[in-house]
């Protein structure tokens, strides 16, 4: 019998890009950042860089082959949970820190819930807010021999005039990837250009967080504070390298739209109200959980189905 009568299942046009291909171009967005955070905070930040992305490389590869799972740490996966950890991190934290943030990251968020693809939340993200809750003095130490003030927030939170220029190129104190907003938007277009991501979630996002911050943040519509809002903390590394993780974002139109809005207002609210001057880790967070609600009823309705029908199908 002829080859051309065979049918084979589902799908039957494939894409050649594969995990490893889209966490592979991640890994070089994030270069620019990582590399000017290196430039920025000197040999200390390479370090932490480099525990942090080992630690999480190890800790799948020992969890996998303790438990006869097959070896994934070639999809790339790990290295970026690793980078995108280490970037969050300042500088001046003890060497122990990245590497207990990478084994909870890799542990507890992603292989105990079956790996990647199951995970409920950014494993980067979880590792930091953990790492922020366990350790927050450590944390929250900035001071180098570079950098002896307050962050570019706190002092925006506590009145003080910042050089927004500075924040753009990165000359500020903060975590190792998120000083240089230029940087930063250099790997997003990257992503852009590869069509890796989208710009729904991160201009929802940011577009809410500065209207959120504009009618709450107490100085209306000025450019410079609002400039300085979004130039400022890791609102730009969250919005465009862990907002849109496929994981843990929605994959509805509607939901991702709603997503974005979500993380704007959480951050607003976070960075406005909230005792600290930050607020990206646990807004994207505290969001990711809410993505299965969001998808239940973002969910579009299948051609050809009334609303009607639909509801008397769920009934029976």
């Amino acid at each position: 019998m002829s080859d051309l009568r065979r049918v084979s299942s589902n799908p039957h046009v494939r894409s050649r890009t594969t995990t490893s291909n889209i966490m592979m171009w991640v890994v070089i967005a994030l270069l620019p950042a990582a590399g000017f955070g290196i430039y920025n905070f000197g040999l200390d930040a390479l370090i932490i860089l480099l525990l942090s992305v080992a630690s999480c490389v190890l800790s799948e590869f020992i969890y996998e082959k303790a438990l006869g799972k097959p070896v994934t740490v070639g999809d790339f996966s790990a290295v970026v949970t690793g980078l995108l950890l280490g970037m969050n991190l300042p500088s001046t934290v003890p060497w122990w820190i990245p590497v207990l943030g990478g084994i909870f990251a890799i542990i507890m968020v992603k292989q105990l819930f079956g790996g990647l693809g199951q995970n409920f939340m950014n494993p980067a993200l979880g590792g930091r807010c953990f790492l922020m809750i366990s350790f927050p003095a450590i944390m929250t130490n900035f001071v180098t021999d570079t950098y002896t003030g307050a962050t570019p927030l706190a002092n925006l939170k506590n009145g003080v005039e910042v050089n927004v220029m500075d924040m753009l190129i990165g000359r500020t104190a903060g975590t190792i990837g998120e000083t240089s907003m230029l940087c930063i938007a250099i790997g997003a277009i990257i992503l852009f250009a590869l069509g890796i991501i989208d710009y729904v979630i991160p201009f929802t996002y940011i577009i809410s967080f500065a209207l959120f911050v504009a009618f709450f943040g107490g100085y209306g519509f000025n450019w410079s504070y609002i400039s300085a809002q979004l130039a400022g903390g890791g609102l730009m590394l969250g919005a465009f390298f862990m907002a849109t993780d496929y994981v843990t974002c929605p994959i509805t139109p509607k939901g991702r739209v709603i997503y974005g809005l979500f993380l704007g207002i959480l951050t607003g609210i976070f960075r406005i109200f909230g005792a600290n001057a930050e607020g990206v880790s646990y807004a994207i967070v505290i969001t990711n959980l809410l993505v299965p609600l969001i998808e239940k009823f973002t969910i579009p309705r299948a051609f050809g189905i009334k609303k009607s029908a639909k509801k008397e199908a769920k009934k029976a």
